[in-house]
């Protein structure tokens, strides 16, 4: 590919430069998926810090300068590279760059097959692939940015392009920290074009362009019963019991066409325009199959909706965790103290997510 005639001559160099830098680049990303940056848990504070470092350097190798910043939680990645110099290089379009170093927990990690901060090539329907936790969220992408301004920088010293690059440590958590940072340092952000890798391709052939992506609120439930654990021997029937009410309440969520029950909750979502309809329509996805590969048969969620609209366009609830009482071998009879649980809400245009946490 890198040898085509019709490339350009240093077009052909940097792609030159690619291939033969091929292992390399994995052993660099390997590297990166060995750390694990979990932000939701603060056990993993250092380890989210190790690899801002990391991003940080490997930018500073492929000539930007690069520095960590601190935010009242995880740390995350500025880097600037000036682009071309020279014969107007200045005016050289200004691309900004996101991605995040940070992965969600790898519970249970008694269903993976190989260790989720151990990256390993393993056999995939397509060929080998790389299986460790961040590999396609967010890690894998942002190396693919990484290698490319590496190969740039190595074959022609410079990049052809102005670029920014912001990685942040808390988009698994929902980037709390994020909104202050951009309004500190606007100025610094300010581009011609932002570039976000992470997301996906419609399918293994098809590359796809994301335009829209759904926002999201997060929250957590507790619920105090009792001011200790009880015996349900001796107040079973009497004592309240933080589960049974919780359970009770969260399982009024949803009405049975799929529906969110919460007042207001689809008072501002914006219906999706007949010409978007179609062109999604056109897309011949199959939900059978989507959701056949990973074991289901019955789509959820709101009727009355396409797959593709139930994906893409309409808001969700889910609960993401429920906890409360006993959980461990065996049995204990327990009346527990409390109860809690976490909810996700994917919200689209117009939803006002303050609104909603307020509903």
């Amino acid at each position: 590919m890198s040898s085509a005639a019709s490339l350009h001559p240093t077009l052909a160099r940097v792609l030159d430069a690619l291939d033969s830098g091929l292992d390399a680049t994995r052993e660099r990303l390997f590297s990166l998926l060995s750390i694990p940056s979990v932000s939701t848990d603060p056990a993993h504070e250092e380890d989210c810090r190790r690899a801002a470092e990391w991003v940080a350097a490997d930018l500073r190798a492929s000539g930007f300068t690069a520095a960590v910043r601190e935010t009242k939680g995880r740390p995350l990645v500025l880097a600037h590279h000036p682009g071309p110099q020279g014969n107007g290089g200045g005016h050289a379009p200004h691309l900004l760059y996101y991605g995040h170093y940070d992965v969600q927990p790898p519970d249970p990690v008694a269903l993976w097959k190989t260790l989720p901060f151990s990256p390993a090539l393993v056999a995939g329907p397509h060929g080998q692939r790389i299986v460790a936790r961040g590999a396609v969220d967010d890690k894998g992408q942002v190396m693919t940015f990484l290698a490319a301004f590496r190969a740039w920088h190595e074959a022609t010293g410079s990049l052809p392009v102005r670029a920014t690059i912001l990685i942040e440590g808390e988009e698994e958590i929902g980037s709390p920290n994020l909104e202050p940072f951009l309004t500190e340092e606007r100025a610094a952000l300010a581009a011609d074009v932002a570039v976000i890798s992470d997301t996906g391709m419609w399918n293994i052939d098809t590359p796809a362009l994301t335009t829209r992506l759904r926002g999201m609120v997060y929250t957590e439930i507790r619920l105090k019963g009792p001011d200790r654990d009880l015996h349900s021997g001796m107040y079973g029937g009497s004592a309240l019991n933080p589960i049974n009410a919780l359970t009770r309440i969260l399982g009024t969520l949803h009405d049975e066409a799929g529906r969110v029950r919460i007042p207001g909750f689809y008072d501002d979502v914006r219906p999706l325009d007949p010409a978007t309809a179609r062109q999604w329509q056109s897309l011949g996805f199959q939900e059978d199959a989507f959701l056949g590969a990973i074991g289901l048969a019955h789509p959820a969620g709101e009727g009355n909706f396409t797959g593709l609209e139930r994906l893409w366009a309409r808001p969700t609830a889910d609960l993401n965790g429920i906890w409360g009482g006993y959980t461990g071998p065996g049995s204990k009879t327990v009346i527990p103290s409390e109860a809690a649980a976490k909810l996700s809400f994917r919200l689209v245009p117009d939803q006002d997510p303050e609104k909603i946490l307020a509903g």
